[in-house]
């Protein structure tokens, strides 16, 4: 490539960049303006019950539209991929807007193969990740590290909430209480059964939408323990104290299950970049060796074969090691 070559592609890449970036700033902008309104407008237990005494016209105005608002979005399909990203917590990013930024990712990247000289399969291979592969797999990342971080502190949040419930306060307002005390994942799904819980939708039903939103077993045991209690009227600070109980004792066998699977993921970690590793210090090494690999038909056909297989390799070897509890 010549310098002008790479003076360009540097420029795009930087522009690339700097739109991806100032597109992420926007969006948290907007995020923070739409909390800062509804702190504004009375998010607060004392300032919300203050308000409503004052006005309950208006409150069962606002009520009676965010109803009608809920109705009218159980009726309407949502979609497979709207759901991830209320399950990764970018409930603020819409679907346009997701497959607006897959298409940037996929044209960046079909720019920086083409301007590297890369032929038009891997363009379009390139492409074709960008747009479906790289934005999916941060999408999918992201929901799984929400997820581990409301299990570390969901036991804490219902311990919390029974000494809440054992000094007498109401299940609603305990959980309230927790949505301000935790931060993260904890706190924002909290806050958003107390909010469903004010605007007229039974516990349990809320209770039932954060674990559509949080997928995981510990929620759905929350939510079936509180149905459970409005139904028979049994003891809700019990339940909770058993379920605590019952995610510790499933972290507790989690780690044991890391620990002693923990050789065989270091072998296959080995054994996936061995060829890796022996491919580029051989490259570095002695070029003219490996050129044949890289620049003839019959080596490119190699080279991508043998990449595809230990791809499935090791997929397999994941697995194998991957114990689910």
């Amino acid at each position: 490539m010549s310098t002008t070559e790479i003076i360009v592609l540097v420029i795009l890449m930087v522009l690339i960049m700097a739109g991806m970036i100032g597109l992420i700033i926007l969006l948290n902008k907007n995020e923070q303006k739409k909390r800062a309104f509804q702190i504004i407008t009375g998010q607060s237990v004392s300032e919300a019950a203050q308000d409503e005494h004052n006005n309950p016209n208006k409150r069962r105005a606002n009520m009676a539209k965010r109803l009608q608002k809920d109705k009218d979005g159980a009726v309407k399909k949502i979609s497979v991929l709207e759901t991830m990203l209320r399950q990764a917590g970018w409930g603020h990013v819409s679907v346009k807007k997701f497959w607006l930024i897959s298409l940037g990712i996929g044209f960046g990247l079909m720019l920086f193969a083409k301007m590297t000289g890369q032929a038009t399969p891997i363009i379009l291979m390139l492409g074709i990740v960008g747009i479906f592969g790289l934005p999916r797999f941060v999408l999918k990342f992201k929901m799984n590290r929400r997820q581990k971080k409301f299990l570390e502190e969901f036991p804490d949040a219902l311990e919390s909430m029974v000494r809440l419930l054992k000094a007498g306060m109401p299940v609603g307002e305990a959980i309230a209480m927790v949505s301000r005390e935790f931060t993260g994942p904890v706190g924002e799904e909290m806050s958003k059964v107390y909010d469903e819980q004010k605007i007229g939708i039974s516990m349990a039903e809320a209770c039932l939408h954060a674990a559509e939103r949080m997928p995981i077993t510990e929620m759905q045991m929350f939510a079936t323990g509180i149905a459970i209690q409005q139904q028979t009227g049994s003891s809700l600070s019990e339940i909770l104290i058993n379920l605590a109980k019952v995610i510790r004792a499933r972290f507790r066998l989690k780690r044991k299950v890391q620990a002693l699977s923990a050789e065989a993921k270091a072998s296959a970690m080995i054994i996936g970049s061995l060829p890796i590793l022996v491919g580029a210090g051989m490259t570095l090494i002695n070029p003219d060796y490996m050129y044949p690999l890289y620049n003839t038909l019959k080596g490119k056909f190699l080279l991508y074969g043998a990449i595809g297989w230990m791809g499935c390799g090791i997929v397999i070897m994941k697995q194998m090691i991957n114990f689910r509890i």
